[in-house]
């Protein structure tokens, strides 16, 4: 009796070492109960330590102060939006592998843009428009927490926008909240829910962004903002007072300060309602915050508003640290803090002062390019279409014609070469079959199911201009400095300013809390 009730003593402790064990890192460590992972849409770090002197001791100030810094962040491709940005960081590659190359790209089948998360398989729900990561082509650090605890982990997404709420929560999530354009109700897709869930219904009943947009009013909450002016214009600014209404309220409110109050209060009632951190099983919130200027337009038009989003951004951030580590305790949240890494366009008129540029016409350099391949192979329409800066060829004209893709995009850059203010061209083929540190921020932007066939880089200070769509951009190589932060979960305070990308945030993530990296991604963690 003896020897049996030792033996049963001795397995029970074996075992609860061995699910102690489970638990700890290397360091006897718990992981963390809860990751936050708060995107900010254009958050830049010259504006972010321009403020410091408006900033509460608790936001900006404790994740910068006791928080690991890595303050020389950046994308490793070319360009970059809210969408490829956010598929980058919770995939962990670029949009070679991922294939979210942007907000929009266009339908080779159909000659069509099509939106990042559109999926019409999927109606919304409290939303016309529906959704899904259907085009996200591989997992995401929320995808692999929920195959390693067999569904048992708790994974929201929550963002003023669709595309980010839908790609940041991934494939396998709980669900995906964003604030519809038309209704101004936190809304989701069917994708994540067969009927609406019941704690973000009652949610909407009372707090709802339509409950308050109309009467919301949009003032500088620090007396100092007026006074101080980080921008070259300088001296004091006039006060501002926006209100949002008619109908494009929502659209103008989702890109102001003021909606991340609504993120913030939306994520603590997530937290509640959903039960995420009772448990020792790892659960994800993915956040977005906005940071970008009002309403886009430029900083120029909206200084004292930009300067009075960081000071609002940092309460928010504030408030939520708070009450995460009241309900969890300290070290009990990881908390990885990043920006899309790109800024609003100024609309600066380059001629005016001077300044050397141009306008590259891509419906007009299309027609030059059908009667150079007329000459070459017989007149037909061999570009069928444009978009942005990228040419698609007709395959099927090429494929009749028996003449090969290589040898069409050879001659179509060729053509373009030679054409004022371009500086490279690239080829999908070249871009498919080799790869180069000249290439390499074009490559990892570019996907084959996505992408033009021909696309062209134009001098910087030249702008591309899509005759049909009147979409106009300009082209500009200036860096826009951000950073990725840690904090909580145990991580060691450090600042560390070499040149990190922000495609290891999945694998950093990843080994904090224990599981496998993305399924496409291969770099390392950043600690």
């Amino acid at each position: 009796m003896t020897n049996k009730y030792l033996y049963i003593t001795t397995l029970l402790s074996l075992l609860g070492l061995s699910a102690r064990a489970q638990e700890q890192t290397g360091n006897g460590t718990s992981a963390p109960r809860l990751v936050v992972n708060i995107t900010i849409d254009q958050l830049r770090s010259d504006y972010l330590e321009a403020f410091m002197p408006l900033y509460t001791s608790k936001g900006f100030s404790r994740l910068l102060g006791e928080g690991a810094v890595f303050s020389n962040a950046s994308y490793g491709f070319a360009p970059v939006d809210r969408a490829s940005a956010v598929a980058n960081i919770v995939t962990g590659v670029p949009p070679y592998y991922n294939n979210i190359t942007g907000l929009r790209w266009l339908n080779r089948k159909t000659l069509r843009p099509v939106f990042c998360v559109e999926d019409k398989n999927y109606a919304g729900l409290l939303t016309s428009e529906t959704a899904s990561p259907a085009h996200l082509s591989t997992s995401t650090i929320t995808d692999e927490l929920k195959v390693a605890t067999e569904g048992r982990s708790i994974v929201y997404a929550i963002a003023p926008n669709r595309d980010a709420a839908v790609l940041s929560a991934g494939h396998a999530a709980n669900g995906a909240l964003w604030i519809d354009d038309n209704s101004g109700e936190w809304c989701t897709s069917q994708y994540y829910y067969k009927s609406y869930p019941s704690w973000v219904r009652a949610y909407n009943d009372l707090m709802a962004p339509r409950k308050k947009v109309d009467t919301k009013v949009w003032e500088p909450c620090n007396p100092l903002v007026g006074h101080f002016s980080y921008f070259v214009q300088g001296g004091q600014k006039n006060p501002f007072r926006h209100k949002f209404s008619g109908t494009d309220g929502y659209d103008v409110y989702k890109a102001s300060a003021m909606v991340n109050e609504d993120v913030t209060e939306l994520a603590l009632q997530c937290i509640g309602s959903t039960g995420m951190g009772n448990d020792r099983v790892t659960d994800m919130l993915m956040l977005t915050y906005y940071a970008g200027n009002f309403a886009h337009k430029t900083v120029t038009e909206c200084q004292i508003e930009l300067q009075d989003t960081y000071v609002r951004l940092d309460e928010q951030l504030s408030l939520l640290i708070d009450e995460v580590e009241k309900k969890l305790g300290k070290g009990g949240a990881l908390f990885v803090v990043t920006s899309t890494g790109y800024s609003d366009e100024e609309s600066s008129d380059y001629s005016k002062y001077q300044i050397p540029g141009g306008t590259f016409y891509m419906s007009r350099t299309a027609n030059l390019m059908n009667m150079y391949f007329g000459a070459i192979y017989g007149q037909a329409k061999y570009v069928e279409t444009t978009f942005r800066n990228q040419f698609f060829l007709n395959h099927e004209l090429l494929e009749q014609k028996k003449i090969s893709l290589t040898d069409a995009t050879n001659r179509g850059q060729e053509f373009l070469a030679m054409l004022s203010g371009v500086r490279n061209v690239y080829t999908s083929i070249g871009l498919l079959t080799s790869q180069n540190e000249q290439t390499r921020k074009t490559r990892n932007a570019f996907s084959a199911e996505n992408s033009g066939d021909l696309i062209v880089e134009v001098a910087p200070g030249w702008r591309i201009l899509t005759e049909d769509s009147g979409e106009n951009e300009l082209s500009r190589a200036s860096y826009t400095p951000f950073p990725i932060i840690f904090y909580g979960g145990n991580v060691k305070s450090q600042r560390v300013d070499l040149p990190v990308s922000c495609d290891r945030i999945a694998p950093t993530i990843a080994r904090a809390i224990r599981i496998r990296a993305p399924n496409a991604c291969s770099v390392e963690p950043l600690f």
